[in-house]
């Protein structure tokens, strides 16, 4: 048997994994993670005293489906610029690893079983929601905010907050006004987290011609802005606490002491022209969110004596 016999067989599991692995990758998994890390507590929050364990499992598999199809929808449209910025040229479009026209198919038919498994499973309302989701992050997001305004991710992060409705309506039926509490801090968190990264790859953007603010404003301007929102981010979590026991409100107060610390000592340290690491803020942001959502899941838990 030749050598090349030999080795040829190990090539097409290689080329398998890498393909399937490259599909993967269009749905921005570590993304998707933000869907897990709100919409449990949502769920187990919207019915204090019972736990639906197959439900809230059908609701994580839908609202996963409507994020990965949603992600994917973005890639397609945001191609071009992800091949000249150097944070996304690595993405399977940028990098030609996919067919366009297969990413295009998978994002539409993972949107499309989105809302048939949450109608299927939960209820239409949720169902709905999802599509919604979906519409809004590709439609007015991707193509109409995100290279026309500063304030794309402003509007544009209404997208991820809705995990926490579709949560809250799977279990309930309906949306209520804790609902819509999480909403807002996941709103309001959404442009100091996105910020912090852009100023860090702002000539990225400014390559690709997207008028991301930190590509567009001075830093000053920037870390003025991202104070502001991790202020009505604390108050909204605040907020919640109304709804939630002590436990979750503790965490929220002590997390959101040190969140805008973090955020007061980026903005002073700008206002003194020293050198600054907004990446730092990028990372514990996401700690923070983790912490507050994970906080009031405990809090939520603690009231959940029956399991049906």
């Amino acid at each position: 048997m030749s050598v090349r016999g030999l080795v040829a067989p190990s090539r097409t599991p290689g080329r398998i994994t890498r393909t399937a692995l490259a599909y993967l990758a269009l749905t921005k998994p570590r993304v998707i993670e933000l869907l897990v890390v709100t919409a449990i507590p949502a769920m187990l929050l919207a019915n204090r005293g019972t736990v639906h364990p197959l439900l809230m499992l059908n609701t994580l598999v839908g609202g996963m489906m409507a994020a990965g199809g949603a992600n994917t929808l973005n890639c397609v449209a945001d191609a071009d610029i992800d091949k000249v910025m150097q944070r996304t040229a690595r993405r399977p479009l940028a990098r030609a690893a996919v067919p366009t026209r297969n990413a295009l198919a998978l994002g539409l038919m993972l949107s499309v079983g989105s809302f048939c498994w949450l109608w299927w499973t939960t209820n239409l309302l949720s169902g709905l929601l999802a599509v919604a989701t979906v519409a809004f992050y590709v439609l007015v997001y991707t193509l109409l905010l995100k290279r026309r305004t500063s304030q794309n991710v402003v509007w544009g992060g209404a997208a991820g907050c809705m995990p926490v409705m579709i949560g809250w309506s799977a279990i309930t039926g309906g949306i209520a006004w804790p609902a819509l509490a999480m909403f807002a801090v996941i709103f309001f968190w959404t442009p100091p987290h996105t910020w912090a990264l852009a100023m860090r790859y702002k000539q990225d953007y400014q390559v690709a011609g997207v008028p991301m603010l930190p590509a567009v404003a001075t830093e000053r301007e920037v870390t003025k802005r991202i104070l502001i929102y991790t202020w009505l981010t604390v108050l909204a979590t605040l907020v919640l606490a109304l709804a939630a026991g002590w436990l979750y409100a503790a965490v929220a107060l002590v997390a959101g002491v040190w969140f805008l610390a973090m955020a007061h000592q980026l903005y002073a340290g700008v206002c003194a022209g020293e050198p600054v690491k907004p990446l730092r803020l990028f990372f514990q942001s996401n700690n923070y969110l983790a912490t507050v959502f994970c906080a009031l899941a405990v809090d939520s838990a603690i009231a959940l004596p029956t399991v049906l």
